[in-house]
């Protein structure tokens, strides 16, 4: 099986503090990657510069056997949740996703309903993303990232503020994704998650690969 992403040799510093300290990876194509680590482990800015969000300070990262920050400034073929998804409150779910469906025009009316539909959200419901709780805003992150049909999935957290039964719809959504053949990266403070879900574990620990 070949890799989709590889990580060569990466260092990223913010001033002198070392986020990430020469962390070499390769996460394979079609499968569930699971990061765990502690806050400030470097999670968060693995995913960063793998998305081409961060230059890096030394190294390189391959998406498809492309450069990025050289080749690509950002994997094309991507949905990802970092932090918080970031959503227009006076706006539905619907015209929240069409707005930014039409940035780059891959996915249009049908795609987006049955997106969020498969999130488990009412996709005719006219209530403003402002009132949503935490879960409802993870599944419609979760949506947004998916609704071009992208093939690599960077997902932080994305269980954050969802209930058991959220928790449950989410992972066998992840693993349905899974079949279909996407290759995703998971980042999760939840062992069970990572257990039920991942191939592949990596631990990092202040920005090294722990155990390399």
């Amino acid at each position: 099986m070949e890799n989709k992403i590889e990580v060569r040799h990466v260092t990223k510093k913010f001033g002198e503090y070392k986020a990430l300290d020469d962390v070499s990876l390769n996460f394979e194509t079609g499968k569930i990657h699971g990061i765990i680590g502690r806050n400030g482990s470097g999670k968060t800015v693995l995913f960063k510069c793998i998305c081409g969000f961060l230059k890096l300070t030394e190294g390189e990262i391959l998406v498809d056997g492309k450069r990025i920050g050289k080749e690509l400034e950002t994997p094309s073929d991507l949905g990802v949740i970092i932090e918080h998804p970031g959503f227009l409150p006076g706006y539905t779910a619907y015209q929240n996703l069409d707005f930014l469906a039409g940035i780059r025009k891959k996915a249009g009316k049908e795609e987006i309903l049955k997106v969020i539909e498969r999130v488990g959200l009412d996709p005719a419901s006219k209530k403003h993303v402002g009132k949503y709780s935490m879960g409802m805003r993870q599944r419609l992150g979760l949506a947004q990232a998916i609704m071009e049909n992208p093939s690599l999935l960077i997902l932080d957290e994305p269980m954050n503020g969802l209930d058991n039964r959220g928790v449950e719809d989410m992972r066998s959504l992840l693993l349905g994704l899974k079949e279909e053949g996407k290759t995703i990266l998971l980042a999760s403070h939840s062992r069970e998650d990572i257990s039920v879900l991942c191939d592949t574990v990596t631990e990092l620990e202040q920005g090294r690969v722990a155990g390399a």
